[in-house]
């Protein structure tokens, strides 16, 4: 049986090619990197799906989220960030780089972040929710 050893995170910033320091260029740090890591992150998730919603199973209003999008008919992709290896990195993401607050519910619809408990309530309250989702796929009416 072979051992298969995967390049870690570390490993690939040290490979990475070297700054031309002749040149006035910001600087990044490594935990910047490591973010912009966690946000391709998401950003792969959500691809390719019609509903996303980053979820923690203990979270009322990421129930209630959920359940209202699926009485539609739809069949989000659920990330119960709580149960995964790394939801609190991609929590982190969330957080910082789409200003959830609180982090969860966060939802995507047609690969867009909508946004959280709030503003889904909101767009079914306006009867916006519908046609939403039925614009990404995700339900036939």
């Amino acid at each position: 049986m072979a051992i298969i050893n995967r390049p870690s995170k570390d490993d690939r910033l040290l490979k990475a090619k070297p700054c031309d320091l002749s040149q006035q260029t910001p600087q990044v740090s490594v935990c910047q990197v490591l973010f912009f890591e966690d946000m391709d992150m998401v950003k792969r998730l959500v691809a390719d799906r019609p509903v996303v919603i980053f979820s923690r199973s203990t979270c009322c209003m990421s129930h209630s989220i959920k359940t209202l999008i699926s009485s539609f008919g739809a069949n989000p992709t659920v990330f119960e960030l709580d149960q995964i290896p790394n939801g609190k990195q991609i929590e982190k993401a969330l957080l910082q780089q789409l200003g959830c607050q609180p982090s969860v519910p966060a939802v995507f619809i047609g690969q867009e972040f909508v946004g959280g408990d709030k503003q889904i309530m909101s767009l079914q309250v306006k009867n916006e929710l519908a046609p939403l989702l039925m614009k990404a796929g995700a339900i036939w009416i």
